[in-house]
């Protein structure tokens, strides 16, 4: 291998776990994880779901080994607060696109509001305001409505992988005949992680700020565990014996499995990766984690 080589096989520090980070407006999901990489002199990381420059919210960053269990954030359902301005569509379904098509007044009422969010209920599952609590300021929409005043919808939404909320809003808007964009998002939840969690930008850098001579733990005290991006799975530990052949990739025969499904695996007390369980009731290794220790 090559000197050069060589020196970007070494470049930043070994750091496993994950940062809930809360990540501000302006910037795209890899420009965020890119500061957050920096600020850490961090060798590999990776975020789990982008979230466009418009939204704020929940964004999980997964440091080292903790990459390997990105793909279970990806696939986790995630929920979301939407402000969802009626009467203008954009060709990007937020604010920041160009208006291809507006009203001159939007005209829908309560119940034709509740009626169209009602549709949506299923596979794509969300739990608008469906009652008389959706009011600007203690008006009704539908006042405000006929009065030519720019109406706004606030609703959450709890998706699976793959949806779009973007699109939600303009299918929303094209239901009620008046056209829709997102106005404002901000991700609540991803996962197992919410926004009581999240770190912001800020207290990141002021954490960052109080290393001296390379003194990480002010900024490493700021990561949760590699296990907790999937303690929703049942735990299983393992003896010394069945861990050793689990971690050379050999299928083990364990008491009390789940019947099914995917399971945390543990040596002691350390986190050693991810386990499904077969047919004949025996757990194979599905995603493990290199010694950290």
């Amino acid at each position: 291998m090559s000197r050069r080589g060589n020196r970007r096989k070494n470049r930043g520090r070994i750091v496993n776990g994950i940062l809930v980070l809360d990540k501000p407006g302006g910037l795209s999901s890899n420009e965020a994880l890119q500061k957050a990489k920096r600020l850490y002199n961090a060798a590999k990381a990776g975020h789990t779901g982008s979230l466009d420059p418009l939204a704020t919210g929940v964004l999980p960053l997964c440091f080292g080994e903790a990459t390997k269990l990105s793909q279970f954030l990806l696939d986790a359902d995630k929920r979301y607060r939407v402000l969802v301005e009626l009467g203008r569509r954009t060709d990007t379904g937020d604010a920041e696109g160009k208006v291809i098509d507006s009203v001159e007044s939007v005209t829908v009422t309560l119940e034709q509001v509740q009626a169209v969010m009602a549709g949506f209920v299923g596979v794509i599952d969300q739990t608008p305001p469906m009652h008389s609590a959706i009011k600007q300021q203690g008006v009704p929409l539908y006042k405000l409505a006929r009065e030519g005043k720019v109406v706004e919808l606030e609703i959450e939404v709890h998706c699976s992988k793959g949806t779009y909320v973007r699109t939600l809003a303009d299918e929303i808007g094209q239901q009620l005949g008046c056209g829709a964009h997102v106005k404002a998002l901000r991700r609540l939840q991803a996962g197992v992680f919410s926004e009581t969690e999240a770190v912001s930008l800020e207290q990141l850098e002021a954490a960052a700020g109080q290393m001296e001579k390379g003194d990480y733990s002010a900024i490493d005290d700021l990561l949760l565990a590699m296990d907790s991006a999937v303690l929703d799975l049942p735990e299983v530990v393992l003896p010394d014996l069945t861990a050793g052949w689990i971690k050379q990739g050999q299928p083990v025969l364990v008491r009390h499995l789940p019947a099914t499904g995917l399971v945390r695996l543990y040596h002691g007390e350390d986190f050693i990766g991810i386990g499904s369980i077969l047919d004949d009731g025996r757990v194979a290794p599905r995603r493990m984690i290199m010694d950290t220790q």
